[in-house]
């Protein structure tokens, strides 16, 4: 089971960037997917989450308006899609997988290995 994120880098602020969130040993289809970011000193945050089937797409409001989470089962890859960047979303970002769960705070099973992000000002 592997998840790859890719899609990250250097951005002014006000850019946009486009993470992905490929996996394989696993059909995507059966997973919900979330998004994290883990700032340098700072905890791992919980950003955005998509049902198995692309249900119920969820972004946590210090990002809603901004980034956007979808899913493209054929490819078996997953996107957050972050426009309006500000330098506080300087982070590595992380995508996850578990079992298909009503409970937005249940935990994940898998995890990739991040992307960094950087936004100057």
């Amino acid at each position: 089971v592997q998840l790859q994120a890719f899609g990250g880098g250097l951005v002014q602020a006000g850019g946009s960037l486009r993470l992905s969130c490929t996996v394989s040993g696993f059909n995507l289809d059966d997973f919900d997917m979330g998004w994290f970011r883990q700032a340098p000193e700072k905890e791992r945050e919980f950003l955005a989450s998509i049902g198995w089937r692309g249900a119920n797409p969820f972004v946590v409001d210090s990002v809603k308006g901004r980034f956007t989470i979808s899913r493209d089962n054929t490819k078996n890859t997953v996107y957050l899609q972050m426009n309006s960047l500000k330098p506080e979303d300087t982070a590595v970002y992380y995508c996850a997988a578990k079992r298909p769960s009503t409970i937005l705070s249940s935990p994940y099973d898998y995890w990739g290995q991040g992307t960094e992000v950087t936004v100057s000002s």
